[in-house]
C-alpha cells in the first residue's frame, strides 16, 4: 500500500523520484522520504511526516543531490506516522538504506536476535530490521547482493523492497514477495516502482517482478534471479496507457476526472468483445476451454470493497443470463471459512490492481482445490493476471483516486460480457438475444454522458446534504449492490456514516432510524415491459412511501418518465431507460457525483481519504 520509486541513470535523480512519488501518493501519504548517493559515494536522507509536500519543503530548506536513489510514501502499518518512522531506514553504519511495502511478520524475533548482536534500532517499524539484517550478513564477507539474498530468505510475511548501499555505486536491488514491483527499462537508465504511473512519463517498457524474485539494477543493465540465485528471464511488456491519462487533465481532483472517464472506460471494455453482426462474444487471454465453461456446476466470486459490490451485481447477471448458481464472498473471509470447492466450480476474482492480498489468497485457495480461476482486472501483468487461468481486462486506464469509480463500472461491464458469453455457450441465450444485449452495451456510454451533463444539479443538491451525519441507501434486486456502493463512496470520501440496505428489509430494523433529519437514498429504476422489474419497482415504491410517512428525506434515483415514485420523493435524479441488468452502470454515476460534491463541500481530501490506501497489498 506504500509507494516506492527508485532510479539509476543519468537524469537528475531527486526531481525524478519526487515526481514519481507524487504519482504514487494515492498509495500512501502518512509520511515520505528519499535517499540518494552522490559522486563521492556519500548517502543522504530527507524524511517528513505527513503529505509529500512536507518532504518537498524539507528538501527546499536542505537540498540534496545524487546519481541514484530511492524514495517512499508511507501508509503506516507498524509504528506511528512520524518523521522517525518514515522510510528510508538505515543500518547502524548508515551506509545501507531500505524502503518497504508490506508487512514483515517475524520482525520482532529478528529484532531481538539483532539486538543481541549489538544492533541499535531507532524506529518502531518492521522495515528497519531489513537494513540491519543485511549489515549483519555483510560481516560474513558476503557482497551486497549475497547479503540481500540471505536476508530476504529469513523474512516471513509479504514485502516489496528497494535497497541501496553507498558502498555499491550505481546499484539498486529490488525484491518482491507479495506486493507489486515494476521495473522500467530505459536507455542507460532503469527504474523501480510500486505502480506504473510513477515511471510512465519516462518509459513504457516494463516488466513485473515475480514472487520470490530479485532485480539488480545498474546504469547498464538489469538482472533478475530468484531468492536462491537462479537466473530468471522476465517477461517484458509495453504499456499502452498515455501518460496524460494518469494526470488530472484540468479536473480539480482525480476522482472527478475518473467519474467523467467512465463513458470511455465502458467503450474500451466493450470494444472487440461483442459482435453486433454475429451475436458472438469473444474473450481474450483465456486458458479455460469452452468445455470447461459448459461443465461449470457453480460460480464463486471473491473480491473486496467496491469490487465485491461489482461481484454482487454480477450474481444477478450470471444467474439470469447463464442460469448458473453464484455465491459471492468477501475475499478476506473466503479462505477462512473452509469453502466447499471442487473441480466443477469456477472462481471469479475481481481486483482493480490485481495485487489485492486477500483476493490473491482466495485465488490460491481455489486453485489448491482444483478449481479454474478467472480474473477481472485492470492491470495487465499483475499477480492475479499471471496466476489466473484466464483474464478479462477492464481497460479502464490508470485509476489514481483511492475511491474507485471507473473501475467499478468497467468491472460490471466485463462481468456482463462474461455472462453473455456463458449464456450463449450453455444454450441459454440465442444469437438474437445476444445481439440485443450487445446493442444496449454499445448505447451505454452516451447514456452515461447524458447523466454527467446534468452534474450541476447534483452539485446543487449537495448543499442540502453536506451537513448530514448519517445516510441510508436502499435498493432491491440488482439495485441493492448499487445502494451498497453508493454508501461506500460517501463514507470513504466524506467521512459521513452511510449504510446500504436491501429495501425489503426495512421493516426488520432500519425503519427505527428514520426521522426528519435522515436522508434516505433509494434506487428504484425500472425496465418497462419486464414483469419482474415492474413488481420490484412497485415494492420499492412502497418503501419510499414508508420512509415518507416517517418524515425521512427522500433522494430517489429513478428511470426517466417515472410518474409514481417521483411524486413522493423530495429530490429526484433521473437516468435514461435501460435494461434492469445494466441499470447499475447508470444509477451509480449520480451517487458517485453526490459523494464527491458532498466531500468537497465538507473540505475533505477527496483523492486521499484518511486511513485508506489504493492498493491493499496486506491482509
Amino acid at each position: 500500500m506504500c509507494g516506492i520509486v527508485g532510479y539509476v541513470g543519468n537524469k537528475q535523480v531527486v526531481p525524478l523520484i519526487i515526481d514519481g512519488l507524487r504519482k504514487l501518493e494515492y498509495r500512501g501519504y502518512d509520511s515520505a522520504g528519499i535517499a540518494v548517493v552522490d559522486d563521492n559515494n556519500h548517502l543522504e536522507l530527507r524524511r517528513a511526516e505527513g503529505k509529500l509536500r512536507n518532504l518537498e519543503e524539507a528538501i527546499r530548506l536542505n537540498p540534496l543531490d545524487g546519481n541514484y536513489g530511492i524514495g517512499h510514501t508511507r501508509w503506516a502499518t507498524h509504528g506511528r506516522p512520524t518523521e522517525e518512522n518514515a522510510h528510508p531506514h538505515r543500518d547502524c553504519s548508515g551506509k545501507i538504506v531500505v524502503v518497504h511495502n508490506g508487512i514483515i511478520e517475524n520482525y520482532l524475533t529478528l529484532k531481538e536476535m539483532l539486538k543481541e548482536k549489538g544492533h541499535d534500532f531507532k524506529t518502531e517499524t518492521d522495515t528497519e530490521i531489513v537494513a540491519h539484517l543485511i549489515e549483519e550478513h555483510q560481516k560474513e564477507d558476503l557482497n551486497f547482493e549475497e547479503a540481500v539474498r540471505k536476508s530476504v530468505q529469513q523474512l516471513k510475511g509479504i514485502f516489496a523492497l528497494s535497497i541501496i548501499s553507498s558502498e555499491e555505486p550505481d546499484k539498486i536491488i529490488a525484491v518482491r514477495e507479495g506486493p507489486p514491483v515494476v521495473i522500467g527499462l530505459g536507455d542507460g537508465e532503469f527504474f523501480v516502482a510500486s505502480d506504473i504511473p510513477a515511471i510512465l512519463q519516462h518509459t513504457r517498457d516494463v516488466f513485473y517482478l515475480g514472487e520470490k524474485e530479485i532485480a539488480i539494477l545498474t546504469k547498464d543493465s538489469v538482472r533478475v534471479t530468484d531468492f536462491d540465485g537462479n537466473v530468471v528471464e522476465p517477461k517484458q511488456q509495453r504499456i499502452t496507457w498515455d501518460p496524460i491519462m494518469a494526470e488530472k487533465g484540468g479536473f480539480k481532483h482525480f476522482l472527478l476526472k475518473e467519474i467523467y472517464e467512465q463513458p470511455r472506460a465502458v467503450r474500451d471494455t466493450v470494444r472487440g468483445r461483442v459482435s453486433l453482426d454475429t451475436g458472438k462474444v469473444y474473450l481474450d487471454q483465456m486458458d479455460i476451454s469452452e468445455e470447461d465453461f459448459r461443465n461449470v456446476r457453480s460460480i464463486k466470486i471473491a473480491a473486496c470493497g467496491t469490487s465485491w459490490h461489482a461481484g454482487t451485481a454480477a450474481k444477478y447477471m450470471l444467474e439470469e443470463l447463464a442460469r448458473v448458481p453464484v455465491e459471492v464472498d468477501y475475499a478476506s473471509e473466503f479462505r477462512y471459512r473452509n469453502p466447499v470447492l471442487d473441480e466443477s466450480d469456477l472462481l471469479i476474482v475481481i481486483s482493480q490492481s490485481g495485487e489485492t492480498a486477500d483476493t490473491i489468497a482466495a485465488m490460491r485457495e481455489a486453485k489448491r482445490a482444483g478449481c479454474k480461476v478467472m480474473a477481472i482486472c485492470n492491470v495487465q501483468g499483475s499477480m492475479i493476471t499471471r496466476e489466473a487461468d484466464g483474464t478479462i481486462l477492464t481497460h479502464a486506464g490508470p485509476e489514481i483516486s483511492v475511491a474507485s469509480t471507473k473501475a467499478f463500472t468497467s468491472q460490471i461491464i466485463a462481468l456482463y460480457i462474461f455472462a453473455l458469453y456463458l449464456g450463449e455457450l450453455r444454450g441459454k441465450l440465442s444469437e438474437e438475444q445476444v445481439k440485443k444485449h450487445a446493442q444496449e452495451l454499445i448505447e451505454l456510454p452516451l447514456k452515461i454522458e447524458e447523466i454527467l451533463s446534468d452534474a450541476d444539479s447534483i452539485e446543487e443538491l449537495s448543499r442540502e446534504f453536506f451537513r448530514s451525519q448519517d445516510f441510508l441507501y436502499l435498493g432491491r434486486g440488482i439495485n441493492f449492490p448499487v445502494a451498497l456502493e453508493g454508501a461506500l463512496k460517501l463514507k470513504e470520501i466524506s467521512y459521513i456514516h452511510a449504510e446500504g440496505y436491501p429495501a425489503g428489509e426495512m421493516k426488520h430494523g432500519p425503519n427505527a432510524l428514520i426521522d426528519e433529519k435522515l436522508p434516505v437514498v433509494i434506487i428504484n429504476t425500472r425496465e418497462m415491459g419486464n414483469e419482474g422489474s415492474e413488481l420490484r419497482y412497485e415494492k420499492t415504491h412502497s418503501n419510499i412511501v414508508e420512509v415518507k410517512a416517517r418524515d425521512g428525506i427522500i433522494f430517489s434515483i429513478l428511470t426517466e418518465g417515472d410518474k409514481m415514485s417521483s411524486v413522493v420523493s423530495d429530490h429526484v435524479v433521473e437516468i435514461p431507460q435501460v435494461s434492469d441488468l445494466l441499470a447499475p452502470i447508470l444509477s451509480v454515476v449520480p451517487l458517485q457525483l453526490l459523494a464527491y460534491y458532498i466531500a468537497v463541500r465538507r473540505g475533505c481530501d477527496v483523492d486521499q481519504p484518511r486511513n485508506l490506501a489504493k492498493s491493499v497489498t496486506v491482509e
